[in-house]
């Protein structure tokens, strides 16, 4: 896609959305961390209901640690997969306590070794809560970036190091928020949204809907 073109559709992105966040409620690394964990294969909405009474409770790896693994799972219970995102998760706590004095690293390195930490997990938190201009790829992401032309790539990593290459350096801190939000509520899998779509003319998506 032509340099030209690209940064129309982060400018009106970001005309509709300046200071896109993510929709996961949270108040600190640690509880945007636990958050993203839950995140996988569960919805925003499911995990925001999930960790309201969970970080009530216990917002920290020692007062999760405390609450142990079934009361962790009390509190998770109704995101999927919930038993191995809490042993994930208390793993988690632990060797943040021994190996980070109970803080979130801020290297993609350090926060992959962390158990129930992929490279899209790292991603988010290096973005969302360090600021960092990553771009974590996820299924919404990857589908827009195909179907606009913007970073079309046969897997989330080759989708991920074209987006990080053509994105101007203007747009790549917000990318992240800008591309899912649109994959989720306007350039859906079944049926996107076109007629009401902002970068419908830009767009190289063939078979768009009417």
């Amino acid at each position: 896609m032509a340099p030209e073109r690209l940064t129309e559709i982060f400018r009106r992105l970001r005309a509709a959305n300046p200071a896109p966040r993510t929709e996961l409620v949270y108040a600190s690394p640690f509880e945007l961390l636990v958050s993203v964990i839950l995140s996988a294969q569960a919805t925003d909405k499911s995990v925001n209901l999930a960790t309201a009474g969970l970080f009530r409770a216990a917002n920290t790896p020692a007062a999760v640690i405390g609450l142990g693994r079934r009361g962790l799972e009390r509190h998770i219970k109704r995101i999927g997969l919930y038993r191995t995102k809490a042993k994930n998760i208390l793993a988690t706590c632990k060797l943040l306590i021994e190996r980070h004095g109970g803080e979130v690293p801020r290297t993609r390195e350090t926060l992959q070794a962390l158990p129930g930490v992929g490279r899209k997990t790292a991603n988010v938190i290096l973005n969302t809560a360090f600021g960092q201009p990553t771009i974590a790829v996820d299924t919404h992401i990857f589908r827009v970036s195909n179907r606009t032309g913007i970073a079309p790539g046969k897997d989330v990593v080759a989708v991920e190091e074209k987006l990080l290459k053509v994105v101007p350096e203007e747009f790549k801190l917000d990318a992240h928020h800008w591309l899912i939000l649109h994959g989720r509520y306007v350039c859906k899998a079944r049926k996107p949204e076109c007629p009401t779509c902002l970068i419908r003319d830009l767009c190289r998506f063939r078979h768009k809907s009417r």
